[in-house]
Parts: C-alpha cells; sequence; structure tokens
C-alpha cells in the first residue's frame, strides 16, 4: 500500500478521501475519548485503545493525517480528564497532545519503512505509552504524587508499573486489532 505523504503536481495533499479518512477516524478517536468505550477494564488492568485510529490514520494516510487524528485524540484526552482526579496533569498539551500528535508522525515513518502493521501498532502504542508516562515524569511527578497520595521518589516506579502492565496489553491489542482493521479496509478498496 502506498502511503500518501506528499502531494503530487496532479493532487493536492487534502483530497476529499484523505479529508473524509482524518474526519472518520478524528471522530472514532475522539468518541472513544469521550466515553467510556475508549477503555477496557481487565482487573487491575486498563487498557486503552484510542490510539488506534491515530495508527491507522498514519498507515492509511501518512503522518500528516496521522498527526491530525493524534491532535484530535489529543484534545479529547484534555476535555475528557477535566473532571477527573488526575485531570490537571493531562491539562498540560505536552502530557496530553504532543506525544498523541507524535503517535501519527512515528507510527507513518515506522509503516514507511517496514511496511508491517503489527510493527507498526506496536510502535504507535509505545510512543503513546512512553510519551505520556515520561511527560507526566519530567512534568508533572510532583503534581502526580500529590494526587496519587505517595513521596515524589515513588512517581518513576509506579509509572514504570502502569508501562510494563497496561502498556504491554495495549500493544497486544495493538497489534491484533490495526492489521485486521487495515486487511478490512484494504478488502473493502478491491
Amino acid at each position: 500500500m502506498k502511503m500518501g505523504c506528499e502531494a503530487t503536481s496532479k493532487q493536492p495533499y487534502l483530497t476529499t478521501r484523505r479529508i473524509t479518512t482524518i474526519a472518520l477516524l478524528g471522530a472514532i478517536s475522539a468518541v472513544l475519548g469521550l466515553t467510556p468505550l475508549g477503555f477496557l477494564q481487565v482487573g487491575i488492568i486498563s487498557v486503552t485503545f484510542m490510539h488506534i485510529p491515530v495508527i491507522i490514520a498514519a498507515i492509511l494516510e501518512g503522518p500528516i493525517a496521522g498527526g491530525i487524528v493524534g491532535l484530535i485524540f489529543g484534545i479529547s484526552s484534555i476535555i475528557s480528564n477535566m473532571p477527573k482526579v488526575t485531570g490537571p496533569i493531562f491539562l498540560n498539551p505536552m502530557v496530553s497532545i504532543v506525544p498523541r500528535v507524535l503517535i501519527g508522525i512515528i507510527s507513518a515513518y515506522v509503516y514507511k519503512w517496514t511496511k508491517n502493521t503489527a510493527i507498526t501498532a506496536a510502535a504507535g502504542t509505545a510512543t503513546n505509552t512512553i510519551g505520556v508516562l515520561s511527560a507526566i515524569y519530567f512534568m508533572a511527578a510532583q503534581q502526580f504524587a500529590n494526587i496519587k497520595g505517595v513521596t515524589p521518589d515513588v512517581v518513576g516506579k509506579i509509572l514504570l508499573g502502569t508501562a510494563a502492565t497496561n502498556g504491554i496489553a495495549e500493544i497486544v491489542v495493538a497489534i491484533i486489532l490495526v492489521p485486521a482493521i487495515i486487511k478490512g479496509v484494504n478488502m473493502m478498496k478491491k
């Protein structure tokens, strides 16, 4: 599948198809982010799959489309976290928006280089997990510690634990869903 990253002299980058894809996947991302549909709770593990539309946009339409859908995911993350206890942390765009935009950009280039949807799904998911948790650690560790009622010296351990449990589960879910969805989209195109 050719990834649509560049505009040619015959066709602009923002084609009707590309705008429609961005709008559809952006809407799905917003719905997942603003409702309980974006989370799956399995025991103590909370698996999110709100990043899946971002990865799909990146594979289908390239880094700009992936970044735009990531931006929509990030904005919906800010909105959905406002009423929550940890919400103030996610009001910081470096925590909620930048990592989500990077999902789209990194996923697009990983797919361009590997042509492998499973590897792309894992890379995009890792970008989300590492990006958000690192931003919390470097920009909001004290705030996180206060909210969780712990000392700042254990914040890193808590975040690493989250990465190990939720992050790995999210990678597994992405590796299953993204290739299946891309295969379905490709079959519909034929």
